[in-house]
């Protein structure tokens, strides 16, 4: 386990690339780098930087994790994307942009992490296709 001190050495380093995502990003992020924090960020950096991975971020809301994971994906290099829920939305406009993130992951100049939360599941179905795209590395039926 880190230190205390080690944490608090990533403080510095990590604000600096906080302070670089919120001149890059119209959407201001303001964080503060307590140990959890700091833990959480280096964890998510970490599951970026290996080949397919992926992680279940799990907590109660507004503790940080989708601004946290964002800012990962900021520091390893990535483009954070996510679907944007609209009315009407269903399986076929879910299909329509795991294409375009697939799409974008395999041709794109950057490598993507797709952010998807629980209040984006609007059908089951939906995560049947992330389930079969983590494990198999497809979805069934999606270019057809």
């Amino acid at each position: 386990a880190a230190s205390v001190a080690e944490l608090e050495g990533l403080t510095a380093p990590l604000t600096d690339f906080l302070d670089e995502y919120n001149i890059t990003f119209p959407t201001q992020m303001h964080l503060v780098f307590f140990q959890d924090a700091i833990r959480h960020v280096t964890r998510a950096c970490r599951v970026l930087r290996q080949p397919r991975g992926n992680a279940l971020l799990v907590g109660v809301g507004g503790s940080g994790r989708q601004s946290l994971t964002r800012l990962a994906s900021f520091i390893s290099g990535f483009k954070c994307t996510s679907i944007e829920l609209s009315r009407g939305y269903g399986a076929a406009e879910f299909h329509e942009n795991l294409r375009q993130i697939l799409i974008e992951a395999g041709i794109g100049p950057k490598p993507v992490t797709f952010l998807f939360t629980d209040t984006q599941i609007v059908h089951e179905s939906f995560l049947e296709d992330i389930n079969n795209l983590l494990n198999s590395g497809q979805v069934p039926n999606l270019y057809e």
